[in-house]
């Protein structure tokens, strides 16, 4: 049974990659990119639970957190062109 899922999830994997590769826009490659980072950590576990190793959910774990935190930042960079609380100079700041 975990076999067959191992195989649905490669399949998965390569579908969103085709996806982050033909994608028409850029949010369409951060999608298929989180979408390939999700089946990432649900291949993980199925490994671990193959290999009898269920301590492998925590490196899951941490790899979903990665995932969301990378995506969270690739947008706000496309987004805002910067990742820091960068100050305007001379907007709100009380100087004349």
């Amino acid at each position: 049974m975990f076999t067959v899922t191992a195989a649905a999830l490669l399949v998965a994997m390569a579908l969103a990659l085709f996806r982050l590769y033909a994608g028409p826009s850029l949010y369409d490659r951060v999608l298929a990119a989180n979408s390939f980072g999700t089946k990432t950590v649900l291949m993980i576990g199925v490994m671990g639970f193959l290999a009898g190793r269920p301590d492998f959910l925590d490196i899951a774990l941490l790899y979903a957190l990665l995932n969301f935190i990378a995506t969270i930042a690739v947008l706000k960079f496309f987004r805002y062109r910067t990742l820091g609380d960068e100050i305007e100079h001379g907007k709100g700041s009380g100087e004349s």
